[in-house]
């Protein structure tokens, strides 16, 4: 798709609703489960394994999920969760405040609970997230101050997934919002991101939007010059057609990298 999806197509047309219903239902070939259980995966392994933790996490580019939040909010006393459009943010408000209405987080739950050993019940782990929850801001990863005009204490780690490759027009603007995103964060805090690989396009509802095709080359040059070292880069083929009318993604990441001390 050459045409990018720019901030004001995203405020008008994206349907958070939609967009849930369409890729988070676990074992009903949504966004298709063979990437959304990589990723559930690899996040429980970074925020199990003792090594990412803190006082605080900010979220960018949050949507209306929280299953990038589940294990997470283990570690983390304060979470900070922040998206572009104001329907997500109201969408994820909805969940936050379990108004009628919020999407039925249960299948994510209970497999992430299962992959953390059923240490506490879904119901638990749920409660746990909204209670770590501090704030819902308003960000644009290409704004020097993605949070702007709020200004933060930098954080312990920031987390990001399926956003940038969404909001980036070019490798360039990608380059971009890794740099503003790596001012939020602490000398020697982590930076966690997810997504997907040589994806041009994704459907919500009737939509269709840009994304930027990217790959393991790029995205380990525009992580390091950004000034961190790659811990970790997690890589899986898709091997699974059930989603090609909605996404053309050909694989899956998440990458963990440590923001260097003098950078």
């Amino acid at each position: 798709m050459s045409d990018f999806t720019g901030k004001e197509e995203y405020q008008e047309l994206f349907n958070p609703k939609a967009y849930l219903e369409t890729y988070f239902h676990l074992g009903a070939g949504s966004m298709g489960d063979e990437c959304f259980y990589f990723l559930l995966k690899e996040l429980v392994a970074i925020f199990t394994s003792g090594k990412v933790k803190g006082d605080t996490l900010i979220d960018i580019g949050t949507g209306p999920s929280i299953y990038q939040l589940l294990s997470a909010c283990e570690v983390f006393k304060n979470i900070i969760v922040s998206d572009f459009t104001d329907r997500n943010r109201e969408e994820f408000n909805v969940w936050l405040k379990n108004q009628p209405g919020a999407f039925d987080w249960s299948s994510v739950l209970k497999h992430v609970c299962h992959l953390e050993r059923d240490r506490m019940t879904c119901q638990e782990k749920e409660e746990r997230l909204r209670k770590t929850i501090k704030q819902v801001l308003k960000c644009d990863v290409l704004k020097a101050n993605p949070l702007d005009p709020v200004t933060l204490p930098q954080a312990d780690c920031v987390l990001s997934c399926l956003c940038l490759e969404a909001a980036c027009k070019d490798y360039e603007a990608y380059v971009t919002a890794v740099k503003n995103m790596t001012t939020l964060l602490k000398p020697g805090g982590y930076l966690v991101l997810g997504g997907v690989m040589g994806n041009t396009f994704y459907t919500v509802g009737e939509v269709k939007f840009s994304g930027l095709d990217l790959n393991e080359a790029f995205l380990r040059e525009s992580i390091t010059g950004a000034g961190y070292v790659i811990e970790s880069f997690q890589l899986s083929r898709k091997t699974e057609t059930s989603v090609e009318d909605k996404a053309d993604f050909t694989a899956y990441y998440v990458i963990t990298a440590r923001k260097q001390t003098n950078s």
